[in-house]
């Protein structure tokens, strides 16, 4: 595995690929990585000849410094898990790489997918997400770019990013990859006490049971069930719930034929922000 520090260096390799009509794939994380993350670059050394992986830990996709901070960084651990599986180049840049000098986000509009859920909670997010998602597209230009479902926001505004902004990449989302018990696999689990790592599989277990109640249950008595599941688990602090419309992501209170739905679901299990979604059709 190659290990690009500098744009200037990554891009000079990746051209003469594309001279050799060598197709990329492009899969960007923050680090920490897990066996969701090295699904994503299982997938991509399948459907493409060179499968580029970036670690960057975001400044401005943080609404919070704190967590930012705290974030974990393991990258001795996360290039032996990205050999593992057969990387072929790691882009490992510095701020002043990606930003050159200037730390700020786009203003992007994203056909207000950026207001529901996460963007509600979260200032700025997708601002950030979109600048550096953009930025690193520039750098790759990858022919496929690999997202997971559990940030399903996320890879909705992905693919609205790349239609406005005629980036010719294909955005391939792939299913959530999940622990023994059902939480969902996330670079935060490893900082979870024991007490919180023991109770957060409800999360999921909550969501399992909407899905399951969801063809014969209004959404306002789900909405309801919800909040007193968590009412009754001191340790967990429901964020928000809610079931939306997949193509906008618009939170729904009544639903209609033929339409798709999603329930989402954001916890705090103490100082740790837990995320998790699944398909109710």
């Amino acid at each position: 595995m190659d290990i690009f520090k500098t744009k200037t260096a990554l891009r000079a390799t990746l051209t003469k690929y594309k001279k050799e009509h060598k197709t990329i794939g492009f899969v960007p994380t923050m680090g920490a990585l897990h066996d969701g993350h090295l699904s994503l670059v299982r997938k991509s050394k399948e459907e493409n000849d060179i499968t580029v992986v970036s670690i960057f830990v975001n400044p401005t996709q943080f609404d919070n410094k704190k967590d930012l901070e705290k974030y974990p960084k393991t990258f001795n651990k996360d290039c032996n898990l990205l050999e593992s599986v057969g990387c072929d180049i790691l882009y490992y840049p510095t701020t002043q790489d990606i930003y050159e000098g200037e730390l700020a986000a786009e203003k992007f509009s994203f056909n207000g997918l950026e207001f529901q859920m996460e963007g509600k909670h979260r200032e700025g997010h997708f601002d950030g997400v979109g600048t550096i998602v953009k930025k690193l597209f520039k750098i790759t230009e990858p022919n496929k770019a690999y997202f997971g479902r559990k940030r399903f926001q996320q890879l909705q505004i992905v693919k609205q990013l790349v239609n406005q902004e005629k980036i010719p990449v294909t955005i391939k989302g792939q299913p959530i990859l999940r622990e023994k018990d059902g939480l969902a696999m996330s670079s935060r689990n490893a900082r979870l006490t024991r007490e919180h790592r023991e109770i957060a599989p409800l999360i999921y277990k909550t969501l399992q049971e909407v899905q399951q109640r969801f063809p014969y249950e209004t959404i306002q008595n789900l909405n309801q069930w919800v909040q007193e599941v968590f009412e009754k688990e001191p340790l967990l602090q429901l964020e928000y719930f809610c079931i939306a419309d997949t193509s906008n992501l618009q939170t729904v209170q009544k639903k209609e034929l033929h339409q798709k739905y999603r329930a989402f679901i954001a916890v705090f299990a103490g100082d740790i922000r837990l995320i998790d979604n699944i398909s109710l059709q």
